[in-house]
This record gives structure tokens, C-alpha cells and sequence, in this order.
């Protein structure tokens, strides 16, 4: 598959995470070897490995898959002549008998799991070699018991290096010698017991110096009275050793004689850590199985980014049936990237074997490639642009793509003139279209838009957006072109509708009516205009007691903030604070340019101030007309004879 659009998908980092989950590296080396394929029969056999794996995850807590640890080492050394040493025997052991017990734990395991419980049929269990290593090799060293030679020869040795040792600790205790003696103790050098003696009086003992301390002040010798047994004790140690080397040459061949059934097992056992990664993955992902098909039909139902965890917003997605072009609408930063992404990367994981954190019913389809364009793509080395860079990557995309080819797109037709890009973009989604392929691209145009609505096989999605919070939803919805977002922020924030309706009538050649939208989270008052530079200006007066009933049913007062977007229940619109409440509970609030005077109780929180401006934010700037701000200028500099500064405030007439 594609390089670079596993590249783009972050493929990598999901194999990344399922190495985690293995236990040898023989396990993790097959991870790293993943990757999606087409057969569409070995797709669902590596799917089922995993559900059954998963299945058997959930209802044990262990599972006896061995390390492997030395086990290559070992094994690669049968047949080249040399004996293997006790450690890699033990190995070798080690993995049998995991074999045996592996075999023992899926005997009960045929009906949950008949595909992952057969591979044990072909581990070997070769006891016979499991009893005689064990018989020879004991604690990473060849056992006395190995031979009956051996165990004659270490007798013979033990007995030497007692009477050795019986010897020199007859000479430490002689008063002859106790004034020449450094310390009293027998120690070895060389390999050869020895007495420590003071470097002054090294010729009043008979022996052979073979070491010295490192001050000069002690020298060693090996007494020359026990030379000879020392000499003897040699030789029977050299014996030693050959016959060491014949019980590891000996069970070196039997290994070798079973070199292909130890092949099987080391392959049975990294394929089994490798089954229950994927398994212990799909757990931690709270994946699913994703039913597979070769209809082009793509149906994720819930389906979340594998990488976002299970916080992500999950994603409801159709392609293939009725359209296979797909143009997705949104805000920067609304999810359509990720939507676009979330799509690649589980196509991909399907077509591993893997399990996809999704709902049942999520349906993928095979594919025999998937093109991707998403990001910049800069390239420093052959100083492309971004939209050269775009345009060399969707010219090769375009050459590839077929009826087997899934098409992601991100911002078609982004980082030129928007005309320009418009047509592009049009013409690269019709090119692939006609060559078959099933295509999901974002866009930011509307001309893009209307296309796909009158195109045959093309259908609109969008990316939803909560325009009372004004954040993005992260939901995709298909079957709906994205609405103008920018003018309904603009019409929920206190812009004339107006207007909004001219800017609408501009942008899409038609006309819209604005005066039926309305915002579910304020209780309409009265849909009629009212023209705000109409409202009477008088001194503000006490406002007349209400009833219970009237207070109970406003909005709950808070402290407003400079900066707040609140809402102004006696005349249906929202504004910015622009002057904190006073004394009598008025609050100045600047809404479509103009600042008015209003009471606190006729107030509800929209949007706080710190989800709208930076906390450095100089309000002067909304707030202020630019023949105030110089005016503001010049006075903090000096005094200036006639400057005066006028805010202009109207106040708001409550009724009753």
C-alpha cells in the first residue's frame, strides 16, 4: 500500500502501539512486518485470529506465551559445528515446555476460539529432549549426573582441592611461618590456591610467586609442597571440561535432529504473541471486528480516531451507496480533518487484521490503495510551495487512482486564488470520480458545494457546529452542505440582519430571509425589529417593582465581566460589556455600535469574555471609536484645550 499515505494516516504509530502489547522481540518483529493487504479471505482469517484472541483475553487473565528470550541465538548455532552452551540449553528447554503448556491451556479452548486454538496442533512437545536437558543441565551448568565420567572426575577434584586446602591452612598455622604470613587466609590466583606472605620475607618460604598486591607489601606463593597436587588437581580440571563439552555436544545433536520441529514451535509461539497483541489492543481500544467487503461500501457507525483515545467524538460515516464522492464543509479546527483521517486509518487497520474502536455494524471495504493529500507537504530540499507541493501529490494521485482506490483529500484546491483553486478543485474531484475511484475531500468553497449537490454520485457533508456556544460539534453530518457559519456567528453576536441578508444575498447569488432565526438558548421575547438607533435617550429612572412570578422567570443574574457576550432579553438581541454594572444595577452594553444602559436583571451570560478575548485584550478597540482612541492618545500625553470625549450611551425603557 501507498507509503505515503500510511505515512500521512500515522499508520506507523498505530503498529507502535501494538508492539507495546507483545511480549519477544520475535512477536514485536512481526508487528513491525504489518501492513494492510487486499486478499480479501486472509483479511477475514487475520480478523478472526484477533476477535477469537480477544475472546479468550477476556475470559483469562493469563496466558502462557513464552519470551523467546536467548531462543535465537541458540538455534542458530545448530548445524554449524559448535556444542551450545548451558544457557541457551536451558532456552531451548524453557520454550518447550511453554510449548507443552500452551498446548495444555487452548485444549479446552476449540469451541470459544477453533481458529487460534488449532495452531496448537503444531507444537511439538518433545519431552524425551525436555527430560534430558533437564537430566544434564541444572541451574545453567552441566550436572554431575550428566555422565558417569563427569561425575568420577569432579569426586577426584573435590577430593585434591580439600587436600590442598588442608595443606596451606596447616602452614598458616605453624608458628615457623607465622611471622613471614600477611594474612591468614588461602586464596587463588591463577587459578591456583595460594598463601599471602609479606614481600620481605619471600625467600623464607619454598614455593612460586604468582601475584602481588598492588602496594608491594604482599606477595602470593604457592607453597611448594602442594605443587604437585596442585598440578594433579589441573589436570582432572582440563578433564573436566571435555567431558562438559561432550554432554553439550551430545545434547546439541539431539536438538539438531529436531532443528525443524524447534523451527515450528519458535514460529507457533511469536505467532501467538503477535495474536494476543492484536487482542490485548482491541481491548484497550474497546475495538470491534469490522465486517468486511468488496462493494466500495464504506459504513462506520460511532467509529473514533484510534490515536484521539476514547474521548474522541465518535464519527458516523457512509460512502459507496448512492454516491462515492464525498465533499465535506466545516470551520477550522471542526473535526474535518480528523473525520477524513479517522476513515483512512481504519480502512487500514481492517485491512491488517486488526480490530477498529467503532460500533457493530461498521462496515469497510477493500481497497487496493489509499491516496492521500492532507497537510502542507513542504519539501525544503526541492523548494516546492504549498500549492505546488498539493498539486505534484494530486497529479500523482490522479494517475493512481481507479475503482480500487479509496481518495482522501484535505482542502482541495487551498493555497491559490480562490477562483482559481474553485476550478481545480472541481475538475480534479470529476477526474477521479470518472476513473472509478471512491473519493472523501474537504473543501472550503461553495461553489464546491453546489457542485457536488447537482452532481450525480457526489453528495455534501458537513461538519457541525453549535452556534450558541460558537464551538464546533465534531459531528459529521452527510446529505447537508455546510451552512454559512460566519454570517449566523455574526447575526448570533448583534450584527443587523440586514445586513446579514445582503451579505448572503452577495455570496449566493439569492435571497434569505434572517428574520425567522432564532437561538434556542434564550426564551424568545418578541421577534419584532426593533431599530436600536430609534431607542429614546432620558435619565435612567427606578424601574417598577416586579411580581414573584416576573423575577422567577429571567435569566440567572451574574457578575457580567468587561468583554462578556450577554444576551438583552426587552429587545431580542446580544452585545459586548463595555461598562461594568454601577450602583443603581445598570450595565453599559455596546451592541451593534451603539452603548446602552441597561438593568443587570434584563441580562444573561452568552459567551464568557475569556472564550472571546485574550486576557492582554485592549477593549478600546471595540469599545471605542477611532475619534476617541486619538482623543485618549493625546490627552495621556497632555492637557488640550476643547478635546472632549463623548460615549454617547442610550438607555434601554423596560416594560412592564
Amino acid at each position: 500500500m501507498n507509503e505515503h499515505a500510511m505515512e500521512m494516516l500515522e499508520y506507523a504509530k498505530i503498529k507502535e502501539r501494538l508492539g507495546e502489547f507483545t511480549i519477544s522481540e520475535l512477536g514485536k518483529a512481526l508487528v513491525v512486518q504489518l501492513h494492510p493487504i487486499t486478499d480479501v479471505e486472509l483479511i477475514k482469517r487475520w480478523i478472526r485470529e484477533t476477535t477469537e484472541a480477544r475472546a479468550i483475553v477476556e475470559r483469562s487473565a493469563s496466558i502462557p506465551i513464552q519470551s523467546l528470550t536467548g531462543i535465537e541465538q541458540g538455534v542458530r548455532k545448530l548445524g554449524k559445528g559448535t556444542a551450545l552452551h548451558p544457557e541457551e540449553l536451558d532456552s531451548i528447554a524453557s520454550l518447550l515446555k511453554s510449548g507443552r503448556r500452551v498446548k495444555k491451556f487452548m485444549e479446552d479452548k476449540s469451541i470459544l476460539a477453533p481458529t487460534v486454538s488449532a495452531y496448537a496442533y503444531s507444537i511439538y512437545e518433545l519431552s524425551d529432549v525436555i527430560q534430558e536437558i533437564d537430566r544434564c543441565i541444572v541451574n545453567h551448568q552441566v550436572d554431575d549426573k550428566a555422565s558417569p565420567e563427569l561425575s568420577k572426575i569432579r569426586k577426584k577434584i573435590i577430593i585434591l582441592e580439600e587436600r590442598i586446602k588442608s595443606r596451606l591452612e596447616s602452614i598458616l598455622k605453624s608458628p615457623g611461618y607465622r611471622a613471614y604470613i600477611q594474612e591468614n587466609l588461602v586464596s587463588m590466583r591463577n587459578g591456583r590456591y595460594v598463601i599471602p606472605i609479606k614481600s620481605e620475607y619471600r625467600k623464607n618460604i619454598e614455593g612460586h610467586v604468582l601475584d602481588s598486591s598492588s602496594s608491594g607489601s604482599t606477595v602470593f606463593i604457592e607453597p611448594a609442597e602442594v605443587r604437585k597436587l596442585q598440578d594433579e588437581l589441573n589436570v582432572f580440571q582440563i578433564e573436566e571440561q571435555k567431558e562438559e563439552y561432550k554432554v553439550l555436544s551430545y545434547l546439541t545433536g539431539v536438538l539438531e535432529s529436531y532443528q525443524r520441529e524447534l523451527s515450528i514451535n519458535i514460529e507457533t509461539m511469536a505467532h501467538y504473541d503477535f495474536i494476543f497483541a492484536k487482542a490485548k489492543y482491541s481491548k484497550s481500544l474497546d475495538g470491534i471486528s469490522g465486517e468486511v467487503n468488496t462493494d466500495r461500501v464504506i459504513q462506520i457507525r460511532g467509529g473514533k480516531h484510534p490515536l484521539l483515545g476514547k474521548s474522541a467524538v465518535p464519527l458516523d460515516f457512509a460512502i459507496g451507496k448512492g454516491y462515492r464522492t464525498l465533499t465535506i464543509t466545516g470551520p477550522n479546527t471542526g473535526g474535518k480533518t480528523v473525520a477524513l483521517k479517522t476513515v483512512g486509518l481504519l480502512t487500514m487497520m481492517v485491512q491488517s487484521g486488526l480490530h477498529v474502536p467503532a460500533e457493530r455494524g461498521s462496515s469497510f471495504s477493500v481497497f487496493g490503495d489509499v491516496l492521500v493529500d492532507i497537510g502542507d507537504g513542504q519539501s525544503i530540499e526541492q523548494s516546492l510551495s504549498t500549492f505546488s507541493s498539493h498539486i505534484t501529490n494530486i497529479i500523482s494521485i490522479i494517475d493512481q487512482a481507479n475503482p480500487y482506490t479509496l481518495v482522501i483529500l484535505d482542502e482541495l484546491g487551498a493555497g491559490t486564488d480562490p477562483a482559481e483553486g474553485v476550478g481545480i478543485a472541481v475538475a480534479v474531484l470529476d477526474e477521479i470520480y470518472h476513473r472509478g475511484a471512491t473519493t472523501i475531500a474537504t473543501t472550503h468553497y461553495n461553489e464546491i458545494k453546489a457542485y457536488a449537490a447537482e452532481q450525480e454520485g457526489f453528495e455534501n457533508g458537513c461538519m457541525e457546529f453549535n452556534l450558541h456556544t460558537l464551538k464546533p460539534l465534531y459531528r459529521l453530518k452527510i446529505g447537508k452542505a455546510g451552512e454559512s457559519n460566519a454570517f449566523l456567528i455574526a447575526l448570533r453576536l448583534g450584527m443587523d440582519r440586514q445586513l446579514i441578508e445582503k451579505a448572503h444575498e452577495f455570496t449566493y447569488k439569492e435571497k434569505k430571509d434572517y428574520t425567522a432565526v432564532t437561538f434556542a438558548d434564550h426564551k424568545a421575547v418578541d421577534h419584532k425589529e426593533e431599530n436600536i438607533n430609534n431607542l429614546p435617550v432620558y435619565v435612567p429612572i427606578e424601574s417598577k417593582k416586579m411580581q414573584p412570578e416576573q423575577e422567577n422567570s429571567l435569566p440567572k443574574q451574574l457578575d457580567f465581566k468587561l468583554g462578556d457576550c450577554v444576551y438583552i432579553s426587552t429587545i431580542n438581541r446580544t452585545g459586548i460589556v463595555c461598562e461594568l454594572e454601577n450602583k443603581r444595577g445598570e450595565v453599559a452594553v455596546m451592541v451593534m455600535r451603539k452603548k446602552i444602559i441597561v438593568n443587570r436583571k434584563r441580562l444573561s451570560i452568552v459567551i464568557d469574555k475569556k472564550e472571546l478575548y485574550p486576557d492582554d485584550y485592549d477593549f478600546d478597540i471595540v469599545f471605542e471609536s477611532k475619534e476617541n482612541r486619538k482623543k485618549k492618545r493625546i490627552l495621556s500625553k497632555r492637557h488640550e484645550e476643547g478635546v472632549v470625549i463623548n460615549h454617547g450611551f442610550r438607555h434601554v425603557k423596560e416594560n412592564n
